[in-house]
């Protein structure tokens, strides 16, 4: 008879619900080696968690966080809270000994995650960070054919993030533009991921050079509802400081000498989730964008003049050739979002079971928040930063 873990959840919004359809689905559609209860969800508004247990297939709910990482039954603990209570939760999962997944940024400092990397190890329990863009197919597709050598010696790596949610200046002043919960802004939230994709793809970064603007620096106060927790909301009279970045420019270096150019923004009009990324090589390129998910674009240098140009890759073969999808639908059958987190929570599982590590670990985190760290000290300093 199969194992059974159960799942506490930390955090029921936005992330709450895409992590809840990846542990309600994750068991119906990948090949698991354990049986998944969805224990107990908690967040810190009593009605509004109640009312997500219920729509989201939660067996129980909770307002203290404490009581559910302690729970006996309990065997992994799921963290999608603001940023400042990472290292709190996961810390304090590891030492009772659970196996954590954590949303990004892994922690608010180096030395946070460096802490939460002592304790998931001093604990011995599986640990990872919840970078689900690792596991679109094109991407872990493009991964592979990187390893294969199919673009030969990487020169360039070029990535965008961007998004128009905080345009308008009347905007509510949510958690998210508060440095004090959110580490940073556009950098910490969406530059986190292309920097992730960079380090997967390429390899590790050794010097940068930063950028950070605010754009608007006063917001509306939310109003008392609450409503504006996540990204959206309601603002008030009242007017706030916003503390955190609008947007970030990076270039840099890779330690294998590939040249990286990264932008995240949250002030790109028409752009709701936009990431583009381009990887150029000595033999050929890659070419994602994350609005046309289940493809991937590649030049083959290798091919006759006269037939030379990007090829569509449609990443919806099964069989092994194309990563996840052989687990959903026929060829040319497309996946989406929702996905992803499917496949992460698929992963996150069997290397419980197997007690082995699991890409990206909590060592990847502290690594991604180094990066993140260097770009912020160039931008306040205007040189260039050596990771």
């Amino acid at each position: 008879m199969a194992k059974t873990l159960n799942v506490g959840m930390i955090g029921y919004r936005f992330m709450g619900k895409a992590h809840s359809n990846g542990w309600r689905q994750a068991p119906h559609f990948f090949p698991l080696d354990a049986e998944i209860e969805m224990h107990t969800i908690c967040g810190r508004n009593p009605e509004g968690v109640e009312a997500a247990a219920n729509e989201l297939g939660w067996k129980n709910a909770s307002t203290d966080w404490q009581a559910v990482v302690n729970h006996p039954e309990i065997d992994i603990v799921d963290i999608n809270t603001p940023n400042d209570s990472h290292a709190e939760i996961a810390i304090a999962a590891a030492n009772a000994g659970k196996h954590v997944l954590c949303e990004k940024p892994l922690g608010m400092t180096v030395q946070q995650c460096q802490d939460m990397v002592d304790a998931v190890e001093k604990n011995n329990v599986v640990h990872m960070v919840c970078h689900n863009y690792r596991r679109i197919p094109a991407i872990a597709h493009a991964k592979k054919m990187i390893e294969e050598g199919a673009i030969g010696e990487i020169y360039h790596y070029r990535a965008r993030y961007a998004q128009d949610w905080i345009v308008d200046p009347n905007f509510p002043l949510v958690w998210r533009l508060k440095k004090g919960i959110s580490g940073s802004g556009a950098h910490g939230d969406i530059n986190a991921h292309i920097i992730d994709l960079g380090r997967y793809l390429v390899g590790e970064f050794a010097e940068i050079c930063g950028l950070m603007n605010t754009f608007i620096k006063q917001r509306p106060l939310e109003d008392s509802s609450g409503k504006g927790s996540g990204l959206g909301g309601a603002g008030g009279a009242e007017m706030g400081e916003v503390t955190v970045d609008d947007a970030a420019m990076v270039i840099g270096r890779f330690q294998n000498g590939a040249l990286a150019n990264l932008e995240a923004t949250r002030f790109a009009l028409g752009r709701k989730n936009n990431i583009v990324i381009e990887i150029n090589g000595s033999k050929g390129s890659l070419y994602f964008d994350f609005e046309d998910m289940n493809r991937l674009k590649y030049f083959d240098n290798s091919q006759p003049d006269d037939r030379q140009g990007f090829a569509d890759i449609l990443v919806t073969q099964p069989g092994g050739s194309h990563p996840y999808v052989g687990q959903w639908w026929p060829p040319g059958h497309i996946i989406g979002y929702e996905h992803t987190f499917v496949h992460t929570l698929a992963d996150f599982v069997n290397a419980v079971v197997a007690g082995k590590a699991v890409q990206p670990t909590f060592e990847d985190g502290k690594r991604n928040q180094r990066v993140l760290e260097a770009v912020e000290e160039s931008a306040q300093s205007k040189q260039w930063v050596t990771v």
